[in-house]
């Protein structure tokens, strides 16, 4: 564990710490391929709606080829000597979200960007976090410009990303992934994280990577 004289002594004010991690974790899979960065408008602290301070899309090329979406802002991203050395780096996690790519739709989904704002805003007006084995109604379409029967994410452990350590604690790269409203209708009888393992489980038998398919009925 760093101590804060070896923070001091590594980096200095100007370092996003936290930032240069996920770029370190997410290099792992994707090397020098550089994603495409959306940024928040204005940052949250500043008076900006968006919790996140943005989301990276990465063009992954495995079976199915799909886009690999990444969040920043969960996880403490900027120096902080306060936060060296705790168990979890601010809330601990990150949000990320698999999508097959469309054979009739190239657009990008930003509204994946949505979703993700969207449940960090739940998450610090809440006072919550995440875990594993959790699911989380979407109240409709997740998509609500789509003609899709996808109405509900349940989350995992990103099977690429995994967790890492930082200087500011543990950052576990927590996946969202599509239910069906029949799936959803289920978890809802047995909300129970036996239940939400169970169903991960059947979809990652399927596909390793838990990608959603928006098309899946």
């Amino acid at each position: 564990m760093i101590t804060r004289e070896e923070y001091r002594q590594r980096y200095t004010p100007e370092t996003a710490v936290g930032w240069q991690c996920i770029d370190a974790q997410l290099a792992k899979v994707y090397g020098e391929r550089a994603p495409r960065h959306y940024a928040a408008p204005l940052h949250f602290i500043a008076g900006g709606t968006d919790p996140l301070d943005g989301t990276s899309y990465y063009d992954h090329p495995g079976q199915p080829a799909h886009i690999h979406v990444v969040s920043y802002g969960l996880s403490e991203l900027y120096y902080n000597e306060d936060a060296v050395g705790q168990e979890f780096s601010k809330l601990g996690f990150e949000l990320t979200f698999r999508i097959k790519r469309s054979a009739v739709d190239d657009r990008e989904p930003t509204w994946i960007t949505t979703v993700m704002n969207n449940l960090a805003r739940y998450l610090h007006k809440s006072g919550r976090w995440f875990e594993v084995n959790e699911f989380v109604p979407a109240g409709g379409p997740l998509c609500t410009d789509m003609d899709t029967d996808i109405t509900g994410v349940v989350l995992a452990l990103d099977p690429e990303l995994g967790k890492m350590d930082t200087p500011h604690g543990e950052v576990s790269f927590l996946q969202l992934v599509g239910i069906t409203s029949a799936e959803l209708a289920q978890l809802q009888l047995d909300p129970t994280t036996e239940a939400v393992a169970a169903l991960i489980a059947q979809l990652r038998a399927d596909d390793p990577l838990l990608v959603t398919d928006m098309q899946r009925r």
